[in-house]
């Protein structure tokens, strides 16, 4: 059982969460980029594997041809990374039992519930304004001009239901993984004659570092299917199929169950670390804010009583 030890202001985990995405995003796009090129197979005359797609963009294009694509990620990871934390936090206990624990199917639960409110909300116009980008190579305003054009608004939330099946099983898997993660670690350590509450700001944060990385694999293996299959149908070429099942039928067809999992090798190389920041970027990032609401609302409540 993992215990709730976090705020109660839900304020903290939506300011934490959007700080802590913007960070995560800004830190592991180049390798975003080049899994959603492998998934897309657009670029299969210049390179297929992750190693070669690095150099093949840098000496194309320079190093910041590896950040195309970014801003409108960026500027959407901020809300995004806000309203899953946000809500998952919310969610959470609302699954708690009435000792404030949870359980690993309750965080699994409020994570896939978080995670289909992200993708619902954020995600999806997000993400495929930022495929159609990568696979036209197109800068943000050129290519959100072009899809308007092209598609009308509705283009923003193609792949919808793709999205929410990714997002869903992505955050349910990596929420229950780091919750049990971290529950289970004060024991781990006292084994080793350490105590999980005397550790310091950084040993806290490598901590949260190593559980984010470890969720991130575990995520990773259990829904890059459903990864495939949204960068698929939010490509420039996702309007040939029906739907995600008929995306997923022809993926089986040409390139058999190993086309699920295209791009897994540079997606765990962006996963891997960018999920060891986020969280770690969150929990630290949690203990400052919530310190800061704690005081101005010390400092409200003496204001107050002095006015009275």
């Amino acid at each position: 059982m993992a215990a709730q030890s976090k705020p109660t202001n839900p304020m903290v985990a939506v300011l934490s969460g959007a700080i802590a995405g913007g960070i995560e995003t800004t830190a592991t796009w180049p390798m975003e980029l080049i899994k959603t090129n492998l998934q897309l197979g657009t670029m299969k005359a210049h390179y297929t594997s992750m190693f070669s797609g690095f150099r093949y963009h840098v000496a194309a294009d320079g190093v910041g041809a590896l950040y195309r694509g970014l801003l409108p990620v960026v500027i959407g990871s901020i809300p995004k990374a806000g309203i899953r934390f946000g809500a998952y936090d919310y969610l959470k206990r609302q699954f708690a039992s009435k000792d404030g624990t949870t359980n690993a199917l309750g965080n699994l639960g409020a994570g896939m519930l978080a995670g289909a409110i992200e993708a619902t909300v954020a995600t999806t116009p997000i993400e495929t304004v930022k495929t159609k980008l990568i696979d036209a190579n197109a800068g943000m305003i050129q290519g959100v001009r072009r899809i308007i054009a092209q598609e009308g608004i509705g283009g923003l939330y193609q792949g919808l239901t793709a999205t929410i099946m990714k997002q869903a099983s992505n955050q349910g898997l990596r929420f229950m993984w780091f919750a049990e993660y971290k529950a289970r670690i004060p024991a781990l350590l006292e084994r080793r004659g350490i105590v999980y509450s005397e550790l310091s700001e950084a040993q806290h944060a490598g901590v949260s570092m190593v559980g984010g990385m470890t969720a991130g694999i575990f995520s990773t293996f259990g829904n890059n299917p459903f990864d495939v299959l949204k960068t698929k149908m939010q490509g420039l070429g996702g309007t040939k199929y029906a739907n995600t099942w008929d995306c997923a039928k022809h993926i089986m067809q040409r390139e058999g169950f190993r086309g699920f999992y295209a791009g897994t090798v540079p997606r765990l190389g962006r996963v891997i670390p960018g999920q060891g920041v986020i969280f770690m970027s969150y929990d630290s990032i949690t203990r400052l804010v919530s310190a800061y609401l704690d005081e101005h609302e010390i400092h409200v409540a003496v204001l107050a009583e002095a006015k009275a």
